[in-house]
């Protein structure tokens, strides 16, 4: 690994709905599934979500056609209801997601270690669109 710096990318998105709300989405499993893929081809099968420092959670990604899929999951380092998560994937990585309400609505912030597979900008536009099948969930959920 060696001491050079990870590159971070951050993503983020305002939704129009409470913190509360958008929490709930954001960590309950049955959500998870609904909304956790970057495109109408892709789906989420499967979560697990231990919601507490030194809790798991997995999430099955698959191509909806069954060409591929893998496995996305991790250990929680810190947990604050309502406001942040940081956790550690199983390659090492960190991220941290902030929740900040904003009047009726809420910011949602990401920043994740980039991986050295793809592009920053290829993770950055799928780890984007995510969050954005996530805003849109949550807000047609009403």
């Amino acid at each position: 690994m060696g001491t050079a710096s990870k590159t971070r990318i951050t993503v983020e998105t305002t939704i129009d709905a409470p913190v509360e709300k958008v929490w709930e989405s954001f960590t309950k499993p049955e959500h998870i599934t609904q909304w956790n893929s970057p495109a109408d081809s892709w789906h989420c099968p499967t979560a697990e979500n231990d919601l507490r420092e030194g809790g798991k959670f997995s999430y099955r990604m698959e191509a909806k056609d069954g060409s591929s899929g893998f496995d996305f999951g991790g250990v929680y380092d810190d947990v604050e209801e309502n406001a942040l998560i940081e956790y550690t994937l199983g390659d090492g990585r960190s991220a941290v997601i902030s929740f900040m309400p904003e009047d009726d609505q809420t910011r949602v912030v990401e920043t994740f270690e980039a991986e050295s597979q793809n592009s920053t900008e290829m993770q950055r536009d799928g780890w984007q669109a995510i969050l954005d099948n996530f805003k849109k969930y949550v807000e047609a959920k009403g």
